[in-house]
């Protein structure tokens, strides 16, 4: 009966049917051809993939990235990373990416990277005489940044399927995404050599200068954090006078992002010092966006609120379906002993990791194309993670690797949201969004090729401040 769930649920894909519905449909229909099962399983079985606290999770990051998206400070980002690396040749190319670093901080999507720095970048791209097809494919390729750096609400779902450490994966994608970043600057300095682009702002040292000071608190405040709990300051009173010295030098001095960037500086450390749980550490992420967004800057009213907590709520519901859906097919995968069988044939077929990971990777950008990332990572892991156990590599490094790839997979048609997103801003059509982008695959593909076979890239923070 095996034929019987897989051949239901390609033929609802093919014909249409959301992910989700295939999924939950499918295992419906192998039930009640089995007889085996009463048919209430189905059901019992989607409440109870969804019944586990790490997915709590799943809102309050979502929640969060809406509170930040909608308080005004994409803008604060933008200045920051224009002042910062405007004046390099290329420099809106720069600062679309170092936009995007600060941004997957807050937001852990790539799509909300694409819907709400994009808007700014593009259009101020294209005032400045930049091709238009250049700048829609670094906003594409720097939106991948999103789901990379933490936090991440794809590395929450793997983690929950998974069964591995939501905070080592976060952790694990802070240098992954630093040569991401490098890597697409490195592309924008190509394109500015090639076609003798200059700068867009002035090299002045009191911009640069006042970026350098807001990039060492930022860099300073964990640095300080440490010392004075290794003084012996209890770590409560240590993060109480820090903050409050935060934003006493905010008021003083203006910044324009010291703010923001310390959400992910607090998450992270928070998390990696056992202060609060990764779910834990969500609710701070929005309690500091409230914070932001209704009290210190005053950006965001009541209403605006109203409306984020609204399609929080639309959001959340719709991963929440997925995650649902998946569970009962991944259990019927596992209970027909599909992903068993899985792990025979490619162990059959290579016992060498690296091959493997070179075939994974293929497989996950293919379906990358064609399917939403989460409901890809509920349908891959339990598939797969079998046979990476067996070979010996670290779910947390392979989490990574699959999130990339899925990632890429959001720039290709015909699924792919984060082209979608980018045509409507852009006004262009798909297909000359797809060419616009191509070219942006070379730095993400070695990206990819780096972080999986050179596993220290993602592991040695997670191997450092957590074990």
């Amino acid at each position: 009966m095996t034929p019987a769930l897989l051949g239901s649920f390609l033929a609802m894909m093919t014909t249409g049917v959301p992910v989700a519905i295939a999924m939950a449909g499918s295992a419906l229909v192998y039930v009640l051809l089995t007889g085996d099962t009463p048919p209430f399983v189905v059901v019992h079985r989607m409440i109870s993939g969804i019944d586990s606290f790490p997915l709590l999770a799943v809102p309050f990051f979502i929640f969060a990235g809406n509170l930040m998206n909608n308080a005004g400070i994409t803008n604060r980002i933008y200045d920051f990373a224009l002042a910062l690396v405007g004046w390099l040749k290329g420099g809106l190319g720069h600062v679309n990416i170092i936009g995007s670093v600060i941004f997957a901080g807050m937001s852990g999507t790539a799509i909300a990277d694409a819907a709400g720095l994009g808007t700014i970048e593009i259009k101020a791209m294209r005032d400045k005489g930049y091709d238009l097809g250049f700048s829609v494919g670094v906003t594409a390729a720097s939106a991948t940044l999103g789901p990379i750096i933490p936090p991440s609400l794809p590395f929450v779902i793997y983690a929950t399927m998974a069964n591995v450490s939501v905070g080592q994966l976060f952790l694990a994608g802070i240098l992954p995404g630093v040569v991401m970043a490098v890597l697409m600057m490195l592309t924008v300095a190509w394109y500015a050599h090639k076609y003798k682009w200059g700068g867009d702002v002035r090299f002045e040292w009191a911009r640069i200068g006042k970026a350098l000071v807001e990039l060492a608190v930022v860099v300073g405040f964990p640095l300080a954090m440490w010392g004075a709990v290794s003084a012996g300051m209890p770590f409560n009173y240590a993060l109480g006078a820090g903050l409050a010295l935060l934003f006493l030098a905010d008021w003083r001095f203006k910044f324009d992002a010291v703010m923001p960037i310390m959400t992910p500086i607090l998450l992270i450390g928070g998390m990696s010092t056992g202060v609060f749980t990764p779910t834990e550490g969500a609710i701070a992420a929005c309690v500091w966006a409230l914070v932001l967004g209704l009290v210190w800057y005053r950006t965001m009213t009541w209403k605006m609120l109203a409306k984020v907590s609204m399609d929080t709520i639309e959001t959340t519901v719709t991963v929440m379906f997925i995650v649902a859906a998946a569970s009962i097919f991944g259990w019927l995968l596992t209970a027909t002993r599909v992903t068993d069988m899985v792990a025979l044939w490619v162990l059959s077929f290579t016992h060498s990791p690296w091959v493997f990971l070179l075939l994974a990777n293929l497989l996950m950008l293919f379906v990358g194309c064609f399917l939403e990332p989460t409901a890809a990572i509920l349908i891959l892991v339990p598939v797969l993670l079998p046979v990476v156990q067996q070979l010996g590599i670290d779910p947390v490094h392979f989490g990574l690797v699959m999130v990339l790839n899925l990632m890429i997979g959001l720039l290709h048609p015909p699924m792919g949201m984060v082209l979608f997103v980018l045509a409507r801003v852009a006004n262009l059509s798909i297909e000359k969004t797809t060419m616009a982008i191509v070219p942006w695959l070379i730095p993400l593909l070695l990206s990819l090729a780096l972080i999986t076979y050179v596993p220290p890239i993602a592991m040695w923070l997670p191997h450092l401040l957590m074990h």
